[in-house]
């Protein structure tokens, strides 16, 4: 790259950032049109801010990346981001489920994913903390839906507390289906909330095997809450996005790594 191209490149990026400070959010097509450059190009350009934290790749452009580890997105605004990774990802897991499973499905887009995708299995049964879930589970007649119960957290659509932990604890399920918002193979898995985490937690505790769904843009991010460490999962379901170092370290760690 010369230069004069490297100067651009950076200039660009920061009017970037300025238009997505003032609006919240970017296109793709439109910033093409703006500079007079590829749509690759600015891809490329999203991408690499999104690699320093700066802001956050969504379907067809980018968010403003808002406060620090802490943040909590609504679930609406959390589905506009990698969708297409997701849905490969939904389609993948779905194919783990088998004729009589009991299963937890944690809350989350991309384990709404796996719903959509359910194969035609018999006697399934599935406990969700996820209203969003069980609103999709509904049109499946030959599924058994366990509700624990619990106080709405309304930006995620799930339920938590004490109630629900409670009636999650007396359970044991053959598989469950993690999804997070923080995945750093040298440490472990985290949520922006508490309570979210203690009820993953939980349900880690109480199923036979452990598969966590996580597109890769979830990698080497960090939560405010901790919810385990890789020797607690047994499969990573993910999109070939993920460094080599990543795929190293989980497959090191004797994890089942599946790049959908």
């Amino acid at each position: 790259m010369s230069r004069k191209e490297g100067n651009s490149t950076v200039e660009r990026r920061k009017i970037i950032l300025s238009k997505l400070t003032e609006e919240g959010q970017v296109l793709v097509h439109e910033l093409s049109h703006q500079f007079d450059v590829s749509e690759v190009t600015i891809r490329n350009d999203l991408d690499q801010l999104e690699k320093k934290n700066m802001l956050i790749r969504a379907r067809g452009g980018a968010i403003k990346m808002e406060g620090g580890v802490g943040i909590d997105y609504r679930i609406s605004d959390k589905d506009k981001l990698h969708l297409e990774e997701k849905i490969r990802i939904g389609k993948r897991a779905a194919k783990m489920i088998k004729d009589r499973d009991t299963i937890v499905i944690d809350s989350g887009t991309t384990t709404a994913e796996i719903v959509k995708n359910l194969p035609p299995v018999s006697d399934l049964t599935v406990v969700t903390n996820a209203l969003n879930i069980v609103n999709q589970l509904i049109t499946f007649h030959n599924v058994n839906v366990i509700i624990p119960g619990g106080y709405l957290r309304r930006t995620s659509l799930s339920l938590v507390g004490p109630l629900a932990e409670k009636n999650l604890q007396n359970l044991y399920v053959d598989k469950v289906f993690l999804g997070v918002d923080g995945f750093d193979t040298r440490h472990g898995v985290y949520t922006p909330n508490i309570e979210e985490a203690h009820l993953n937690q939980l349900m880690i505790g109480l199923a036979r095997e452990v598969i966590l769904v996580a597109d890769s843009s979830k990698f080497l991010r960090k939560s405010l809450a901790y919810i385990c460490d890789l020797e607690k999962i047994h499969t990573v379901i993910t999109d070939e996005g993920i460094s080599e170092e990543d795929r190293k370290r989980i497959e090191d760690a004797g994890i089942n790594l599946i790049l959908a």
